[in-house]
This record gives structure tokens, C-alpha cells and sequence, in this order.
């Protein structure tokens, strides 16, 4: 299974792209939700931001679920519907996905946010202060 690196310089987050029985890249899902990840400006306080919107048309707040688990930011979707529908024609697909990220240590999320069918997510990772911390040398005997 390969593995693919955000800001490798920089690691922020990881994740792993699962393989088919025949080994080719493709998500059995087709890559469902779709998904940005983007760069944030530095904020004021130095640190540095990380945003990462997915595609979600069609889910309500109550449908989603974010949640961090060991290092892992997991987004979660299932659709619920309140009474049996008959439709002429139905191309907005209604299935569940889940989609995880490994978060690189350090790194935390901030907000979630969802507006128009996009969910936002963004992580930030504060600037840690250099410490030097000076060891006296002793003499022995």
C-alpha cells in the first residue's frame, strides 16, 4: 500500500490510498467525497494552517461526523432519510462514506465548518519557541 505525504519538508498530515484486488490506485468508491487541501496564510500568532474542504452535497450538519482518533482526523457520512420517497428519476447519490487523515504530530484542528455543501476543515500547528538550554561543564577529578 502506498503511501502519500503532505508537505514533506513540513509534515502535516498522511494518508493511505487503498489499492483495488488488482492493485491499481483506485478507491472502490470512485474517490467519494471529493476533496481540496490548501495552504492558509500564517496567522498572527505565527502559526501555521492547513485547510482541507470535502465535497458533501446533500448532507446536513446532523449527518456528518468529524472526529480525532490516536492521531487520526476521521470524517464520516450517512445520510438519513425521514420518509420513503418516489422518484422519478434519482442521480444525487445518498451512500455514506468515510474518508481519514493521519495528522502529523503537532498538528491540531482548529474548526469545522459546513456552508454551501462544503465542508471545511482546518488544522493548525503552532510554532514551538527554540529553547537552548545551556549544560555546564564540570571537571573531574
Amino acid at each position: 500500500m502506498s503511501r502519500m505525504t503532505l508537505l514533506d519538508d513540513n509534515v502535516w498530515l498522511s494518508f493511505a490510498a487503498p489499492r483495488s484486488i488488482t492493485g491499481a490506485g483506485k478507491t472502490p468508491d470512485g474517490g467519494y467525497p471529493p476533496y481540496n487541501i490548501e495552504l492558509l496564510p500564517e496567522g498572527a500568532g505565527g502559526e501555521e494552517a492547513l485547510r482541507i474542504t470535502l465535497a458533501v452535497a446533500g448532507f446536513g450538519q446532523e449527518d456528518l461526523d468529524v472526529s480525532i482518533d490516536a492521531g487520526e482526523l476521521i470524517v464520516r457520512g450517512k445520510q438519513h432519510e425521514d420518509k420513503p420517497r418516489d422518484y422519478l428519476h434519482r442521480g444525487i447519490a445518498t451512500r455514506q462514506f468515510k474518508r481519514s487523515f493521519q495528522l502529523a504530530s503537532g498538528v491540531e484542528v482548529s474548526k469545522a465548518e459546513l456552508r454551501n455543501g462544503l465542508l471545511s476543515i482546518e488544522l493548525v500547528r503552532r510554532r514551538k519557541e527554540k529553547c537552548v538550554v545551556k549544560v555546564d561543564i564540570s571537571a573531574a577529578d
